[in-house]
């Protein structure tokens, strides 16, 4: 049955009950995998939260403060998912505890946090994975050869999008979220983090860029409680709104290709509609995550007038075989999350980094940064490593 791995989940939103379930499952899509996740502890300050998810998902012992998972012998990895202005200091408490660390992006507020975190990780020793989920796609995985192998010739420029609707109603609760203090940069953080990590996954570093932001929607009522999710709080007290609900940023990569990454959260019309254009000299390669098993690919020798075609990912293509026996046989985003947990886990077997780890968060929060960094100064601006 392999090695028992004491894992805890600190923060029981949403994203903590995908990192359980990951968890719960991955054993079943990777049968070989030499360590089994055992669920010791789950930490969430919301009176009975954490109770509720112990009782459901079977952890173990269920807490208020996640200072008491950092202090357990039992708990060998933590998934920090909690709200981002508490990552810096729960991934530098537990990294310091021996603890491995999954950390959900954007690994805190600045650049400056998600450094801290990972110099904490590298003087512990420990391995870290960080949920920039959506590179972990089949058909991302294999765009990313496509375009590492040539197929579309040198690339030329990307477009990377994610829009979404998630803030769009005037009513929406003034949650953390919308705090500069506890939210940091707004949607930079939420959804540009993973438009950085795309753009640097599929064509390397990005060198400089120019930005521009706007807050659509300046004031939002005060929920009367706890919240969860996007809730609505119509009646509330009028607050304001701090931080940024839209971003459009041109960028330069290293290899000389150019960019465009776009984010926005109040985006009516637009559910999840994530994904990016790739083109080149010869070709193109294009992805929607609503689609998230398809590709189109373009390529060949004609140049003009030449045809896209639709191309499904199947067996052999990234982690596709581990869900599905054959090409178009749908995966699904939590899927994404159990390979996360997948090579989170091997990564701690084999002692040595897999996927996403807190080097590629420091190097999208730095394009974070740089963003902000050229709205003030209205102008191009280099990206720092």
């Amino acid at each position: 049955m392999g090695d028992t791995l004491g894992v805890a989940v600190v923060g029981f939103g949403w994203m903590g009950r995908v990192h359980t379930q990951a968890y719960a499952r991955v054993r079943h899509h990777y049968p070989r995998l030499p360590l089994r996740p055992e669920l010791v502890a789950v930490a969430d300050e919301v009176p009975g939260r954490a109770e509720e998810a112990a009782e459901r998902f079977g952890f173990a012992s269920a807490v208020r403060d996640w200072r008491e998972v950092a202090a357990d012998p039992r708990v060998r990895a933590v998934s920090v998912t909690a709200p981002n202005f508490l990552h810096r200091e729960i991934g530098v408490a537990m990294a310091e505890a021996g603890k491995h660390l999954w950390i959900e992006k954007p690994v805190g507020l600045t650049a400056e946090d998600a450094r801290a975190v990972a110099d904490a990780v590298a003087a512990a020793g420990v391995r870290s994975a960080v949920g920039f989920n959506y590179r972990n796609a089949p058909a991302v995985e294999t765009a990313r050869e496509l375009i590492a192998s040539g197929e579309i010739g040198t690339v030329t420029h990307v477009r990377v999008r994610l829009f979404s609707d998630y803030a769009a109603h005037p009513q929406g609760a003034l949650t953390w979220r919308y705090e500069r203090e506890r939210g940091g940069s707004g949607v930079l953080g939420d959804l540009a983090s993973h438009g950085a990590d795309l753009a640097r996954f599929l064509l390397g570093d990005i060198t400089s860029l120019v930005a521009d932001t706007a807050i659509f929607v300046p004031e939002r009522a005060r929920p009367a409680g706890a919240t969860a999710g996007h809730a609505l709080a119509a009646g509330g007290e009028p607050g304001r709104v701090e931080n940024e609900d839209y971003v459009n940023c041109l960028l330069r990569f290293a290899s000389g290709a150019r960019g465009v990454l776009e984010a926005c959260r109040v985006s009516v019309g637009e559910q999840n509609s994530y994904g990016f254009e790739v083109h080149g000299t010869r070709g193109a390669v294009f992805w929607d995550f609503r689609r998230m098993n398809e590709l189109g690919v373009c390529r060949g020798d004609r140049y003009q007038d030449q045809p896209v075609s639709t191309v499904y990912v199947g067996p052999g293509d990234g982690e596709f075989g581990a869900f599905q026996p054959g090409a178009a046989n749908a995966m699904g985003y939590d899927d994404l999350k159990v390979i996360e947990a997948y090579r989170f886990l091997r990564s701690v077997a084999e002692d040595r980094p897999l996927g996403a780890t807190v080097t590629d968060a420091v190097r999208s929060a730095a394009v974070l940064d740089a963003m902000l960094s050229s709205v003030r100064a209205g102008g191009w601006v280099p990206v720092e490593g």
